[in-house]
């Protein structure tokens, strides 16, 4: 089955292609700039080959049809037709409560999306927008909304809600709702299947680490707590964001004549290590290298970014009552052994116990701690693309599983499998009467 990814930004579409039955990524790539200077076009195929051409697009139509366009070129094209593409799963920033598993996408799905929308103002309305595009370049085809906050939407009262009054939290939706939901699952899952050890049965400290930050403490396959809140905002030191800050520095800096529009700008987009390392750059490796040249700002960025980190590992290590393992995931997560040594360092206590020799040579999934830890470090790369394409398999498994045929065993069930491909018609009228 042909699954198309879709992450829609304000001003990107990312997309990836799966043949999900083999997890095999057939294309991927993205449209930047869309509607700026200068879009580009990066398209990359299975077998390596690499496109990157400037792109004549103004709006997110444009690009889905020029990345679709290249899907079914005769020279760089994986598809014959656009009509091989069974379904499209959109990743979607935020789902409030009320979106608590993946969706169907339909008007009320979209009302909800747009619901939401003040709570990711950067994020719900473009990700509507590659919705909307994909509506209209595949007519009949599902597409199926993934939530970023879905997966911590397990969490206990204890943990989401604030200490404020309870009515703020009733009117307003003021609570933790948690990001990068489908990363901290897909990591969850592959970390346990890479242990040999039951999801069920594990206690996991995922670390999300990129620009964005994010750490979750998932109790067999369930989250317990994570690091960010009603926003992405809270928690960890991140590339630009600040996370965890005094509510009362904000006031103070509103009393002192800032607007909330400045504040949310300083606080999103000029802090983390990009305010306190003070060097122009917020990326990790450029962190690392000026600190080792014995700058001060970034030695404090980054002693600060492990701080946190660390921090926040030995609360949920508490939270989870032990855990069985910490998990480096993300482009720092990774990619910076310097980072994980760090942070390790600082794990003793816990019975965690840096392999400096395992640390420096990972190359995917590895364990880079020693074998008398009694706390495992794990680096789990991250796959949310396929984890958006599997989730919306599923989805449409579930419909097929109530509908195993339409007159003829055209879509076939086997174990709670499903094969529509020898009746691709057949599959499109359940999809289309059912779904």
């Amino acid at each position: 089955m042909k699954v198309l990814v879709i992450n829609a930004g304000s001003s990107s579409l990312k997309f990836t292609l799966y043949e999900t039955h083999g997890e095999a990524m057939l294309a991927h790539g993205l449209v930047e700039r869309i509607g700026q200077a200068k879009p580009e076009l990066r398209y990359e195929v299975s077998d390596g080959r690499v496109l990157r051409s400037e792109a004549s697009v103004g709006n997110h139509n444009d690009a889905l049809g020029l990345i679709c366009g290249k899907l079914v070129d005769p020279q760089w094209g994986v598809l014959q037709a656009l009509s091989e593409v069974a379904a499209i799963g959109h990743r979607v920033v935020h789902g409030g409560e009320k979106f608590t598993a993946p969706a169907r996408i339909n008007d009320e799905v979209k009302k909800g999306i747009r619901q939401y929308a003040d709570l990711a103002p950067l994020h719900n309305p473009p990700n509507l927008g590659g919705i909307e595009a994909c509506e209209r370049v595949f007519p009949g085809v599902p597409n199926v909304a993934v939530f970023d906050t879905a997966f911590h939407q397990t969490m206990p009262p204890a943990s989401y809600l604030f200490a404020i009054p309870y009515e703020l939290y009733e009117k307003y939706g003021l609570r933790k709702y948690g990001f990068h939901g489908t990363s901290h699952k897909f990591v969850s899952q592959a970390t346990a299947r890479f242990l040999g050890r039951s999801l069920e049965e594990l206690r996991l400290v995922t670390c999300h680490l990129g620009n964005g930050c994010s750490i979750a403490a998932v109790k067999g396959g369930q989250v317990l707590d994570t690091s960010m809140g009603m926003t992405p905002l809270m928690g960890l030191v991140m590339g630009t964001r600040c996370g965890d800050i005094d509510p009362g520095a904000v006031l103070y800096l509103v009393k002192q004549g800032m607007s909330a529009d400045q504040v949310d700008t300083l606080l999103n987009r000029q802090s983390g290590l990009l305010g306190v390392a003070s060097i122009g750059s917020s990326d990790m490796r450029d962190i690392i290298a000026a600190a080792e040249q014995g700058q001060e700002k970034p030695r404090r960025a980054l002693d600060m970014f492990v701080h946190r980190l660390a921090s926040y590992i030995g609360s949920y290590h508490v939270v989870l009552g032990g855990a069985d393992a910490v998990v480096f995931t993300g482009g720092i997560g990774e990619n910076s052994a310097v980072i994980r040594e760090l942070v390790v360092s600082r794990l003793g206590v816990l019975g965690c116990h840096l392999d400096r020799d395992a640390n420096a040579r990972v190359r995917g999934a590895a364990v880079i701690t020693t074998p008398e830890s009694s706390l495992k470090a794990v680096v789990m790369p991250t796959n949310e693309e396929l984890m958006i394409a599997q989730e919306t398999e599923q989805l449409l498994a579930e419909v097929i599983a109530k509908r195993p045929f339409c007159g003829n065993p055209g879509v076939r069930r086997q174990n709670s499998e499903w094969d529509s491909s020898t009746n691709p018609a057949c599959l499109s009228i359940i999809l289309a009467t059912d779904f």
